[in-house]
């Protein structure tokens, strides 16, 4: 897209599939990798400089079928990149938490929605599109 710098992540070994961030080339920004326990495959996270100050953006894509292996990265990815001033997006495939009570069903909900809470996050989207 022009004006626009690309980020991506390419699922590996499959032909299609992956992550893909757009930021405008008037927006200094740089990719950034995670500590090897929070390195996902289908994640992309990136730093934006605005002034004094550096803003980690992410974008991760949770398959709904996804490895404990591969979920336990993603929670390590979040715990990792909430920790400074953060946006994290995507479709991490939890659907059994309520938003609105904070309230789930599933375990891994559970855990993903404990994550969400112990970082000080904060879900912006309380319901499918």
């Amino acid at each position: 897209m022009t004006g626009y710098v690309m980020f991506r992540k390419d699922r590996l070994g499959r032909r299609g599939g992956g992550v893909i961030l757009y930021i405008k080339e008037s927006i200094q920004a740089y990719e950034i990798k995670l500590e090897k326990e929070a390195e996902c495959e289908e994640a992309v996270w990136c730093n934006i400089v605005t002034g004094n100050s550096t803003l980690t953006v992410g974008l991760v894509y949770r398959s709904s079928n996804i490895s404990m292996e591969k979920n336990e990265k993603i929670d390590n990815a979040i715990k990792e990149v909430s920790k400074r001033d953060c946006i994290i997006m995507g479709d991490f495939n939890h659907g059994y938490i309520q938003w609105t009570s904070l309230q789930s069903t599933g375990r891994e909900d559970q855990e993903f929605l404990n994550i969400v809470q112990d970082s000080f996050l904060s879900q912006h989207v309380l319901e499918a599109c």
